[in-house]
């Protein structure tokens, strides 16, 4: 092996622990700091990001069509038969006599009738170099467009708005979905803790012949149950947290670890009481119709304006040049000028009303759009009210699963107490660490389903951020 091939895997070993480091890279996020992420990466946001953009250039464009239209064309043309005119045979005193030789695309005097001239009317090299401006003077569309693109441009923004609420909501939720699905996984590693060290005091009892083998079969039955279940929840981890990252726009081979907890978000409970009487702001899909309305309002006013003339103004300066010989064509002294200016009247007069019938559905898309515009205002109003009752709902709710976390947790002690004092049966021990399970479950569910809760009365007041 030569030098070069050592130093070239040298290279490729570099290269590759390199995309071994990156691809094992783990960050830890608060909501927040994902938040901010999604934003900046998410792949709805950054689309939106990029439509804001082409709407600018949109606006441009249309401005640009009431600036000067400036264009040049050079044309270089050779003649294989150049265009002939024919004249009276009388008119061959006129020329010279004679009625062509046949040189330069004419007929041969053989081929030509006796009572006719024919003369060629170009020569075999030509060449001309135009330029046209064209100035816009009045045209009532251009002045409809450049404010509709206008209007587009507002319209992206608010899309844009819209597409980030979206991606603020789904990002919140997907946390809140990876914290629960932690806790039931503490919650289960906690069961397992217990139910083990149950199983060692029972088996020690019955060693001693103070319980029987149905006690301890009945505790491993609980302790397999709970294993499995340790199984599903580490799997509902994992897809949970990549369905996070994708909402977030986060690659997947970045190991995503979350840098709070459950109970951090539970300690505000002022938060939530404040939400339910908090009123609703605007809601930026309000904005989106009321600029869809505008555009078809807008849309409605260009047909009309259809009917209203236009006027330009215009001017040609033309050089030409021409030879029978390719190499005399571009001689200076062979070139002459041409110009003209104008005006140029555009007056419809007659289109077999195609106009009128694109007004017509220009009013029935008006006309749809107000009929959405309210129906969106009521369906606001009532999300409003219907977000607000599910608050209020999982609050109660989450009061009464912490009251009962408390008292299960309670019980169980209690239990386990009685039994170690040979007081109580192992059956109430096993009974009591399932009911205790199930109810710090349902605390950290009830939990959950304030979050989302909150967050979609966030959304329906128009404040979620």
């Amino acid at each position: 092996m030569n030098l070069n091939q050592i130093l070239l895997l040298f290279a490729l070993l570099f290269l590759l622990f390199s995309y071994n480091v990156s691809a094992q890279e783990t960050v830890s996020m608060s909501l927040e700091e994902c938040l901010r992420f999604a934003l900046e990466n998410s792949a709805d946001a950054k689309n939106a990001q990029l439509e804001v953009l082409a709407s600018r250039g949109i606006v441009g464009e249309r401005r640009s069509e009431g600036l000067p239209q400036i264009s040049s064309v050079l044309e270089f043309t050779k003649n294989l038969q150049p265009p002939l005119i024919i004249l009276p045979g009388e008119a061959d005193d006129l020329f010279g006599g004679g009625n062509g030789d046949g040189t330069g695309g004419a007929p041969p005097p053989s081929e030509t009738p006796s009572d006719v001239l024919v003369i060629p009317f170009a020569v075999n090299y030509q060449s001309s170099l135009n330029t046209t401006v064209e100035q816009m003077i009045f045209n009532g569309s251009y002045f409809i467009g450049l404010k509709a693109a206008k209007t587009l441009k507002d319209l992206t923004e608010f899309d844009r708005e819209k597409a980030e609420i979206d991606v603020l909501e789904a990002v919140k939720k997907a946390y809140f979905t990876v914290l629960v699905n932690e806790e039931r996984r503490g919650l289960i590693e906690g069961n397992l803790r217990r139910l083990e060290q149950l199983l060692k005091e029972t088996e020690a009892m019955r060693e001693a012949g103070l319980a029987e083998k149905l006690d301890v079969s009945r505790i491993r039955v609980q302790l397999n149950n709970v294993q499995t279940e340790m199984d599903r929840v580490n799997t509902s981890i994992k897809v949970s947290r990549e369905l996070l990252k994708i909402q977030m726009g986060m690659p997947l081979e970045v190991s995503l670890l979350l840098s709070q907890h459950l109970d951090e978000f539970a300690e505000d409970e002022s938060g939530f009481r404040v939400l339910l009487g908090r009123q609703s702001d605007p809601r930026v899909e309000m904005y989106q119709l009321e600029k869809n309305l505008e555009l078809a309002t807008l849309d409605l006013k260009n047909n009309q304006v259809q009917y209203i003339p236009t006027l330009n103004a215009f001017g040609t300066y033309q050089r030409v040049t021409g030879a029978q010989e390719l190499r005399n064509v571009y001689v200076a002294d062979r070139w002459f000028s041409t110009s003209f200016v104008g005006f140029r009247l555009n007056i419809p007069i007659f289109d077999g009303l195609r106009k009128s019938y694109a007004i017509q559905q220009n009013r029935v898309q008006i006309k749809q759009l107000e009929n959405t515009k309210f129906f969106t205002e009521q369906n606001i109003m009532l999300e409003e009210f219907q977000a607000k009752e599910e608050l209020r709902n999982s609050l109660r709710a989450l009061e009464v699963q912490k009251e009962n976390r408390q008292l299960a947790d309670e019980v169980f002690q209690m239990t386990r107490i009685k039994y170690q004092e040979g007081v109580g049966s192992n059956f109430e021990v096993v009974e009591a660490d399932a009911d205790l399970k199930e109810a710090e479950t349902n605390y950290y569910s009830a939990l959950y389903d304030a979050l989302i809760a909150r967050v979609d009365l966030e959304k329906a007041l128009g404040i979620l951020k």
